[in-house]
């Protein structure tokens, strides 16, 4: 295993921030901007992780899920629906020849505070359950600690249990806070096997933040560089406004690939703004 406390990101705050404000600023001409808005709309994970879902909140999700495309339109359908384990074989049930996925979270999400035995076992249920992808989060308070080992090792565990089903590892990265430990953890998930890395679980009050995602892409883009394999962005917690969704956009386009943005390799979790892109869609 790499020595990760070693690792710097070559960056500081006041040159990450410039750097995005050279991606961000960047106009679309009107043809660019609808077809961003298609490829938003399809790599949309619509998700709801509250206490008190149902399974009539859950179905009513999966129906609103449904109803955003329009292939006649060229509009294409969300990616997937995120839900908790229990809801999954609902879900699944409910989007069957849909072409949307099931995704789950699972590992003891949101803190990622459970033994390795208990994350997998959860873990086994969800993909029991039906799930096509799993969004596990890591243990922060180990990696926070230093224990790098022991967060790689329950990737690598946790990877092997889902095989072929998309593994999204979530980092937290307001916890992280900086733009070291979000370089260390983003390539620590990659190596250990992501499919994809995301930024929040949307849980605590810093959610996906521009400066995280310019770190965790660098990342996903030297792994590229490197192995030649191209590992998935999420961007979750907090992404509430279609301008904000165009920036990861337009962030990943280029510091990954213009040829990469599509919704195998690019997700935004969120709950609010699948309706407000698929409705600008129909009036541009």
């Amino acid at each position: 295993m790499e020595d990760y406390g070693k690792l710097r990101f070559p960056l500081n705050e006041a040159q990450i921030e410039n750097e995005i404000q050279n991606i961000i600023k960047k106009e679309l001409t009107s043809t660019q901007h609808t077809e961003t808005l298609r490829l938003l709309l399809h790599s949309i994970d619509n998700t709801t992780l509250e206490g008190n879902d149902t399974d009539e909140h859950v179905i009513e999700l999966c129906n609103k899920s449904k109803r955003f495309c329009d292939t006649e339109k060229n509009i294409l359908p969300v990616a997937a629906v995120c839900v908790y384990p229990t809801f999954v074989s609902l879900v699944k049930q409910q989007l069957k020849d849909t072409g949307i996925n099931t995704a789950s979270v699972a590992g003891a999400f949101p803190s990622g505070q459970s033994p390795l035995r208990v994350k997998l076992a959860e873990i086994d249920y969800a993909i029991e359950q039906g799930a096509d992808e799993i969004d596990m989060v890591i243990s922060r308070g180990a990696f926070l600690q230093g224990d790098y080992q022991q967060v790689f090792d329950e990737i690598c565990a946790i990877r092997e249990l889902c095989c072929d089903v998309h593994l999204k590892v979530i980092l937290e990265t307001g916890e992280l806070q900086t733009p070291d430990n979000i370089y260390r953890a983003s390539k620590m998930a990659v190596d250990a096997g992501a499919d994809f890395i995301k930024t929040s679980t949307g849980k605590i009050s810093v959610g996906a933040t521009y400066q995280a995602a310019y770190v965790m892409l660098t990342a996903i883009a030297e792994n590229l560089r490197d192995t030649k394999k191209i590992v998935g962005f999420k961007a979750a917690g907090g992404v509430s406004t279609i301008e904000q969704a165009i920036a990861y956009a337009e962030m990943f386009k280029k510091i990954v690939g213009e040829k990469y943005f599509n919704n195998q390799w690019f997700r935004i979790g969120t709950s609010r703004l699948t309706e407000k892109i698929y409705n600008e869609i129909l009036h541009n």
